[in-house]
């Protein structure tokens, strides 16, 4: 296949690369970019010939999150065609979809620059991140009336503790890649231009192990999260679709667009879903 918004490079010793490329648009996650990227990350499942998958992103951002040009119709329900929520479907494709944490081989995150939203939740479902001492990372969701996806809600705390979690979550505030290694986000902070040559450096690390093994080693890993990603995921997306179906959605994308305060208009003790 040919893609367009990623780049795929496999090295002979069975390192790939795989590159988030839209690079004037700060790699901002779109439809395209997410089919491409399960399309590649299965492919590379199957090939035995690759033993290490790295994760980056071309430029100076890894990824800005989700693609907000369409302004606060970004986070559309009403499909013109169809009368479907455009969100659902959205959901329902992130729940459903094939993660890095579900690959039979390592997967680093080469987190190059900023990552915001998916471009931090993303890089969480890898095994390993190594991070831009200098970027901004950010859970930017409740800041946009949204939630976490991609089992955020499980992978976070089992990672860095509930509390931390909790405060990175529920606040949606940006912290650096200095803080992201102090807390255990990532394992390694580094100048940026030295992020990808470090993260293929430690990729070579995997190739004197078993790769049976490794795959094994890595599903007990994954499948000791508990409640269990999936589980969570399931729980993640109705809720996720709820929340962009509320004004607060279209009010958190507009007024970031706009740079001022938002207004929110949600309260929890009356309008919250029956079921959470």
């Amino acid at each position: 296949m040919d893609y367009e918004a990623i780049k795929l490079e496999i090295s002979d010793d069975g390192v790939a690369t795989l590159t988030l490329n839209r690079p004037e648009a700060l790699n901002a996650w779109n439809g395209p970019m997410s089919f491409e990227f399960e399309h590649a990350i299965k492919a590379l499942d199957l090939n035995d010939d690759v033993r290490v998958v790295v994760v980056t992103g071309a430029g100076r951002a890894f990824c800005a999150g989700a693609d907000l040009s369409g302004g606060e119709d970004s986070f559309s329900t009403a499909d013109a065609e169809s009368g479907e929520s455009k969100r659902a479907k959205r959901a329902a494709s992130f729940e459903n979809a094939f993660w890095p944490y579900m690959m039979r081989k390592p997967v680093i995150a080469a987190v190059n620059g900023h990552g915001i939203g998916v471009g931090i939740t993303l890089p969480m479902t890898c095994d390993v991140r190594f991070v831009a001492e200098d970027a901004k990372l950010q859970f930017a969701f409740t800041r946009r009336g949204l939630l976490p996806e991609l089992g955020s809600h499980a992978i976070v705390p089992r990672v860095v503790g509930l509390s931390r979690a909790a405060d990175l979550i529920l606040t949606g505030r940006i912290f650096s890649g200095r803080e992201a290694a102090e807390l255990g986000i990532a394992s390694k902070a580094l100048p940026a231009a030295a992020v990808l040559p470090a993260a293929l450096e430690h990729a070579r690390e995997y190739l004197a192990a078993a790769p049976a093994s490794v795959a094994i080693s890595k599903r007990l890993l994954w499948d000791s999260i508990s409640p269990g990603i999936l589980p969570t995921m399931q729980r993640e997306a109705p809720l996720f679709k709820w929340t962009a179906d509320q004004a607060d959605s279209k009010e958190g994308i507009m007024s970031f667009m706009e740079k001022r305060p938002p207004k929110w208009n949600l309260r929890p003790s009356k309008d919250l879903p029956e079921k959470i």
